[in-house]
């Protein structure tokens, strides 16, 4: 007899990003007008200005003479330069894999919940968008706002919440910075959990012997850096080559290449196809002279709503994509930048919103691929 587990799967196993109807971290403002929630919308918006925001709005009303020319005669797009803003028109579906796709790079999007459904809401009370045919919507309130301190909540929605009512945070309409700082704290709170990655997949053949097990700092490079971003990240793995997985030791953690060919690029993707809610910390065996400091102001310095957090390398003149915190955004990115035959971390980094530090000790960002290098690297450590 056939087992479940038998039986043939269709598609290989793969983790779900997470996403909601949008984005990755949504909020729907919901039970009043849609001006209102326009209002507040923009208050909260002006409110967290380091924060990269989106928002999402209906309009039944359009009036015909609205709609750019060109969509009248029948284009299905429409891109407008405005100068001090971009303007884009289209015809058609707007589906949520569509939706995901265009907001994955949003830290939050506010949502007009009168029309649009998100994972997260903002309940306001107002007698004139009574919510009690929407209470199947409210499914995780973080607020709820009133008009005065002294108003009582409906019947409905003191039934609909019960005892939950009890730790739920109530507002009055005016007290906008209370909301906003909440909706601060739920960001950060949300800041994506790092993992680290150790690129240890490379063959070397510059070098000549396998730069994971060339010892500067009293063990092999790759277990150097393996207990080094230990002490940073929530786990650690090894990224390598599948036929090296038997020769490493037992216990590290790896991630072979599930992608190959594509060298760091691919051991990115692979990473991130097993995890791709986390942060990524990844680190080269080919920079022998990183030490707790370098790692300590990359992670002081990231910034979560860029894809990346890189330092800038001044001896290439360029981001330095072999120590680089990528964020889970960065994996639509990467994937598109392999779609148009690009596999080149440092030009994702270059093109794409991407924080750039200056290190404070460059030297720390030595490569080191041929053997004149590692003679350079060893008498450095040895001063």
């Amino acid at each position: 007899m056939t087992t479940p587990e038998q039986k043939h799967r269709k598609h290989a196993k793969t983790i779900n990003a997470n996403f909601g109807n949008f984005g990755r971290l949504e909020i729907a403002i919901m039970g009043t007008p849609c001006g209102e929630i326009k209002k507040l919308a923009n208050q909260i918006i002006e409110d967290l200005p380091g924060f990269h925001i989106a928002y999402v709005d209906a309009d039944h009303k359009t009036e015909q003479d609205e709609k750019p020319a060109s969509i009248h005669a029948g284009a299905r797009f429409v891109y407008t330069d405005k100068i001090e803003f971009k303007r884009i028109d289209f015809q058609g579906s707007f589906e949520r894999y569509e939706r995901n796709k265009f907001f994955n790079q949003f830290d939050l999007v506010l949502v007009n919940g009168n029309h649009f459904e998100a994972d997260m809401q903002i309940i306001v009370v107002d007698e004139r968008k009574p919510l009690e045919r929407k209470l199947e919507r409210i499914t995780n309130a973080i607020a709820i706002l009133r008009q005065s301190k002294d108003e009582r909540l409906p019947d409905y929605l003191e039934s609909h919440f019960g005892k939950e009512l009890e730790i739920q945070p109530l507002y009055t309409i005016n007290e906008t910075k209370k909301l906003s700082d909440l909706i601060r704290d739920t960001l950060v709170l949300n800041v994506p959990r790092l993992n680290g990655l150790v690129l240890a997949g490379g063959k070397s053949e510059r070098m000549g012997i396998d730069k994971g097990l060339i010892d500067y700092h009293g063990l092999p490079q790759r277990a150097y850096l393996y207990r080094l971003l230990e002490n940073f990240t929530e786990n650690t793995f090894i990224s390598c080559r599948p036929d090296q997985v038997k020769s490493l030791e037992s216990d590290f953690k790896t991630i072979p290449d599930s992608i190959s060919g594509l060298g760091p690029f691919g051991a990115l993707l692979s990473a991130f196809r097993e995890f791709p809610n986390h942060a990524w910390l990844v680190v080269a065996c080919d920079l022998p002279l990183i030490t707790t400091e370098t790692m300590m102001e990359l992670i002081d310095g990231r910034n979560p709503s860029k894809i990346a957090t890189t330092f800038f390398n001044p001896e290439t003149k360029f981001p330095e994509p072999l120590i680089t915190i990528w964020e889970p955004k960065a994996y639509p990115e990467l994937l598109h930048f392999m779609s148009l035959g690009y596999s080149c971390p440092r030009k994702v980094l270059i093109n794409s919103r991407t924080e750039i530090l200056n290190p404070a000790d460059p030297n720390t960002l030595l490569n080191a691929n041929n053997p004149k290098d590692l003679e350079q690297v060893k008498k450095r450590l040895k001063k």
